[in-house]
C-alpha cells in the first residue's frame, strides 16, 4: 500500500459565525491525482489554503507529507508546489526573472526547459502584465513544478487555456504522477476531473457528500443510463413499444434512445425484440451517467453517496 501523503481528519474552518468547512475527513496516497470538487462556497478554497499553509484550521488536524501546514510553513514550502487561480506575481516581472527567483528560493537550477515546453519561451523577457491570461497560467504552472514538488496543488489549472495547452498540462500531470508526485486538483471542469482523477471528493456546504473513484460516484444515485440503438429495418421506431426499466424514449438520427434505470433487462429485451422482428442490429451504445451528471444531481438535491 502506498504511503499516505495527505491526511485530513475532522478538519473545521470558520470565519466568525460562518462555518466554511465542517469536520471533513479524507486521505490521499502517494502518486494519486485527487479531485476536490464542489460549487462556489462549498469549502474547497478554505481546505486548499489550509493545506497550503495559508490559513489555520479551527479544529481537527492536517498533515501534508507528515508536516503540519500551520506549524511548519517553512518546511512545507520545500515539498509543495502551488498553482493558484491568480498568480500574484509583480506586473513588471518577466518569466525569465520569475523562474530564476523561484528556483533560487528552492535552491534548484532554473527550469527554462519548462518555459520552452509550455510555449512561453518566446515571451521569456516580456513583463508579466503583457502576457495573455493563458500564458500567465502556464507560467504559474512552470513555477509550481520547477522544484519537483512532492505534492502539487492545482486550482482551476486549465481555465483560460487553449486546447493544445490543456493537453500539454495534462501530459505534465501524468508525468509527475508517474514519478510519484501527489496532485490535488480543484476544478469546475467535470470532464477534466473525470479524465484525470484517481478519486474525487465532492464538497457541499462545508461537508463531503460523496467520495470515491469517478466510476464509483457515477454508478450511484438516480442517474439514468443512456442506451442508443440503430437497426437496419427500424423495428424500434414505434414509440408504443415498451421495455423494462425505461423511463424515457426519444428518437434522433435513426437511433432509438432509451434512458434506463437498469440496463441489463432493458438491453436484453431490446435485443430479443430485434431478433423477434428478424431485424439486424447495426449499432448499440450504452453510456453511463457522467461525473458532471452525478455532480449536478448531488449539488442540486443534496443527495449523498
Amino acid at each position: 500500500m502506498k504511503d499516505l501523503v495527505i491526511e485530513v481528519k475532522d478538519f473545521r474552518k470558520t470565519y466568525g459565525d460562518f462555518v466554511a468547512v465542517n469536520g471533513i475527513n479524507f486521505d490521499v496516497k502517494q502518486g494519486e491525482i485527487f479531485g476536490l470538487l464542489g460549487p462556489n462556497g462549498a469549502g474547497k478554497t478554505s481546505t486548499l489554503e489550509s493545506l497550503e499553509g495559508l490559513r489555520t484550521s479551527n479544529g481537527g488536524s492536517l498533515r501534508v507529507a507528515g508536516i503540519d501546514p500551520a506549524r511548519e510553513p517553512r518546511k512545507l514550502r520545500n515539498v509543495i508546489g502551488v498553482q493558484l487561480q491568480s498568480a500574484g506575481l509583480p506586473e513588471s516581472i518577466t518569466p525569465d526573472e520569475a523562474m530564476k527567483f523561484f528556483c533560487a528560493y528552492h535552491d534548484v537550477t532554473p527550469r527554462f526547459d519548462l518555459l520552452e515546453r509550455l510555449d512561453i519561451n518566446e515571451k521569456r523577457n516580456t513583463q508579466f502584465y503583457e502576457l495573455s491570461t493563458g500564458q500567465q497560467r502556464l507560467l504559474g504552472l512552470a513555477l509550481a513544478v520547477a522544484h519537483n514538488p512532492q505534492v502539487l496543488f492545482l486550482d482551476e489549472p486549465t481555465a483560460g487555456l487553449d486546447v493544445a495547452s490543456r493537453v500539454e498540462l495534462h501530459d505534465i500531470m501524468r508525468e509527475l504522477q508517474a514519478n510519484g508526485t501527489t496532485i490535488i486538483l480543484a476544478t469546475h471542469d467535470m470532464a477534466e476531473a473525470e479524465e484525470m482523477s484517481d478519486r474525487v471528493a465532492i464538497l457541499l456546504k462545508g461537508q463531503i457528500v460523496s467520495i470515491g473513484t469517478p466510476m464509483e460516484i457515477t454508478a450511484t444515485g438516480a442517474g439514468l443510463t443512456k442506451v442508443s440503438v440503430r437497426t437496419q429495418d427500424s423495428s424500434l421506431s414505434d414509440p408504443g413499444i415498451t421495455f423494462p426499466a425505461v423511463r424515457q424514449r426519444v428518437s434522433k438520427d435513426e437511433y432509438s434512445i432509451y434512458f434506463s434505470t437498469d440496463i441489463a433487462p432493458t438491453v436484453s429485451a431490446i435485443i430479443a425484440h430485434i431478433e423477434t422482428q428478424q431485424d439486424t442490429l447495426i449499432d448499440l451504445r450504452v453510456e453511463r451517467p457522467s461525473l458532471e451528471d452525478r455532480f449536478l444531481e448531488i449539488t442540486t438535491t443534496g443527495a449523498a453517496q
